[in-house]
């Protein structure tokens, strides 16, 4: 019998380079407690969807426009979860804001990647180069990413990981970008990923 594996959604909006970072991480065996069965965008025409094709993973647009507002947008999304049978939900580069309705029925299933050490530069719209502008803006020496899980705060979450990153003279926001990607986001969600996911067949078995 094949081991069992916890079912993951992953949330985006956009290129889905932490998405491709998780479904790499499932090709090379670093997530082995977890599998992505299900992509969902809220934004028409992003190019994760095209990732999730390559890796053969079903991918849904679902936008709260076409939905008709909020609450039937996230009404939409959970029947696509429940109907998946998802047991973790990734939000990878997903900004869509989610409600306390939608976060309570998912309490320590919904993770979300953020690019700065939370707390500094996080919360309401704080997001994108938003972040790394804030941060050299500050003049902070060291910046990074964090992991967490999601409740009805924004990026208010109980901590996974952290991975801090180093800010060097003459970053622009896009330069320090790309190295927060490379040397944190992109290792860091996968092994929380993968740790969640041991957590959540550990207690399922």
């Amino acid at each position: 019998m094949a081991e069992k594996k916890a079912r993951i959604a992953v949330l985006v909006s956009g290129g889905g380079t932490n998405l491709q970072a998780i479904l790499d991480a499932c090709e090379k065996g670093i997530i082995t407690s977890g599998e992505v069965v299900l992509v969902i965008s809220n934004r028409e025409g992003a190019y994760a969807l095209e990732r999730a094709k390559t890796a053969g993973v079903p991918g849904l647009t679902l936008t709260r426009k076409a939905c008709g507002g909020q609450q039937a947008f996230e009404a939409a999304i959970l029947k696509a979860l429940e109907d998946a049978e998802i047991d973790l939900i990734v939000l990878a580069g997903f900004l869509a804001i989610l409600s306390e309705n939608f976060t309570a029925r998912y309490p320590r299933r919904i993770v979300n990647i953020h690019p700065s050490l939370i707390p500094s530069f996080c919360g309401a719209g704080f997001y994108g180069l938003k972040v790394h502008e804030a941060a050299l803006a500050r003049g902070v020496k060291v910046t990074g990413a964090t992991v967490h899980f999601v409740n009805e705060i924004p990026d208010g979450g109980e901590i996974i990981a952290q991975k801090a990153v180093e800010i060097l003279p003459g970053d622009t926001p896009e330069i320090l970008q790309k190295r927060v990607m490379e040397q944190a986001e992109w290792i860091l969600l996968p092994n929380a990923v993968e740790q969640v996911c041991g957590e959540i067949i550990g207690t399922e078995k």
